[in-house]
């Protein structure tokens, strides 16, 4: 591992993304984001991702050119086309729209279609919250886990993402549908570590946490098993239908993922004007859970997002730890060296 500053991979990222011709200023958002990531310790999603976003690039299947666009709008719901740009870019674009849509309308929600993978999800959960927005955003993927009682994958870890705005700092949900993201199965991969809990199949049907065979065999399982396989159900449902854009099935048709479908649904708690209320809520329910008795005692009991808060402070100060095979493939690529 070797310690990267907050400022130093923002500055070899641009360099990257004004490489492969994003503008200067798409380029210093897409560093500020996949930075911002690994600053919170969401490596998995932040600067792990950036080499896999090149090929994207490289290949054609992520527009450097598109801009998301809108479709179709009543009122205070709207439908966005993505028009396979970056996915980043357009859920920084989506997030911005449903919360103008929220601050004007109390709440706000768009749909967009034909967009590819935004990297971490509570990136935006994060940005809609410190804008005062409760926010409520997922995604459908290409097929990476079987349904509940089947051996074939059929449906997606569709990431799910809830944000509520704290003065403290907001409270941050982001979950896959997965027991763990691809993404993170691959960080305990590059470390060769076994994952603290059963994450998967093998190819020969048995649950394990070895990453390797999980990700050879690409079938992850559900969180809370028949649950999760049915949440993810309806998660793909609801963004393919609001969207009006494509379902995992469709996705899955190709043998990369791209063309996925999103929701951004914002709700400003400001119209209710009762701020002293929302925050004494919030805190109560927090201190009423970490007052529970722990099952050791050296265990700590946290809100969604405390312990990312806690990281981004500790990396900024000591410099955020990237796997150095990662960071020698972004030199590479710097190099304009494939790999």
């Amino acid at each position: 591992m070797v310690r990267i500053t907050y400022e130093e991979m923002q500055e070899v990222l641009k360099k990257l993304f004004l490489k492969h011709h994003f503008t200067d200023q798409k380029a210093a958002l897409l560093a500020k984001i996949h930075s911002e990531s690994t600053l919170a310790g969401v490596n998995s999603h932040g600067i792990n991702r950036v080499p896999p976003f090149i090929k994207y690039v490289k290949n054609g299947w992520v527009d450097i050119q598109a801009e998301a666009t809108q479709a179709e709008t009543i009122g205070n719901i709207e439908r966005w086309d993505g028009k396979f740009g970056s996915g980043v870019l357009n859920a920084v674009k989506c997030t911005e729209r449903a919360v103008e849509l929220a601050k004007n309308h109390g709440m706000g929600l768009v749909a967009l279609r034909n967009t590819n993978h935004w990297m971490r999800g509570g990136t935006y959960g994060k940005m809609a919250a410190d804008k005062g927005c409760i926010a409520i955003f997922f995604t459908n993927t290409i097929s990476n886990m079987p349904p509940w009682g089947a051996k074939e994958n059929r449906i997606g870890n569709n990431p799910l993402i809830v944000a509520i705005p704290r003065e403290e700092g907001p409270i941050l949900l982001d979950m896959a549908i997965s027991q763990f993201s691809f993404g993170k199965m691959y960080g305990y991969k590059l470390k060769d570590e076994q994952l603290p809990f059963i994450g998967g199949w093998d190819k020969a049907d048995n649950l394990t946490k070895d990453p390797k065979k999980i990700m050879a065999s690409k079938r992850a399982l559900p969180i809370g098993y028949w649950k999760g396989s049915a949440l993810s159900m309806i998660l793909d449902m609801l963004a393919t239908l609001l969207s009006a854009g494509n379902s995992t099935y469709r996705i899955s048709q190709k043998e990369y993922e791209t063309g996925i479908s999103q929701i951004f649904l914002c709700i400003n708690p400001k119209v209710f004007n009762d701020h002293t209320l929302h925050e004494n809520l919030l805190n109560e329910i927090i201190l009423y859970t970490r007052d529970a008795a722990t099952m050791h005692p050296e265990d700590n009991i946290y809100y969604p997002g405390e312990q990312s808060s806690k990281k981004e402070i500790a990396n900024k100060k000591d410099g955020m730890l990237v796997d150095e095979k990662i960071w020698q493939k972004i030199e590479t690529l710097l190099l304009g060296i494939d790999f």
